[in-house]
């Protein structure tokens, strides 16, 4: 599966690698991270607004659905259970699909910037002569951004996006 996911991967790239935020950046060697956020729906809407192609939007979309997943912790494992969102932990597409479900995040003013990262995102802003305004409309853009329709809340105390409750 991992080779077919490269496959899907390259060909994600090619499609949507120009229309990518520049300030998208990946993450960094040898770390991982559970994309649980991810709403199928969603992606597969944002993905139809880059141009992926309606037969490659579908298989993300399959592949992000009804999933069966149990936990272990030492020698006790859960109940299977089915899930619809997030992506797989480990997954060669997650990084990419985790970009490309925020790249529609982006600061409207040319002092301040939404460094983005396939795990978290930072917003830094030039405050001239004391003048937070334009830094403080962007961090309420992207609070209302994240909240909106978009699954994502904002943990401010470590920086990084955590899931809200998954939409049925």
């Amino acid at each position: 599966m991992k080779s077919f996911e490269r496959l899907v991967l390259a060909h994600l790239k090619d499609i949507t690698g120009p229309l990518l935020d520049p300030l998208q950046f990946a993450l960094p060697t040898g770390q991982t991270v559970q994309f649980n956020t991810i709403i199928s729906d969603i992606l597969h809407s944002k993905l139809s607004q880059l141009t992926v192609p309606a037969p490659t939007c579908q298989w993300i979309s399959k592949f992000l659905a009804d999933r069966r997943q149990q936990v272990r912790l030492g020698s006790i494992t859960s109940s299977t259970r089915t899930i619809s969102t997030g992506a797989p932990q480990g997954c060669v597409l997650s990084p990419l699909l985790f970009s490309l479900y925020t790249n529609d995040c982006t600061s409207g003013d040319p002092n301040v910037k939404l460094l983005k990262f396939a795990d978290h995102k930072t917003v830094i802003g030039l405050i001239q002569d004391g003048d937070e305004s334009a830094y403080r409309r962007e961090v309420e853009h992207l609070a209302v951004w994240c909240s909106g329709q978009n699954n994502l809340e904002l943990n401010t105390g470590s920086g990084s996006w955590v899931p809200q409750s998954p939409r049925t």
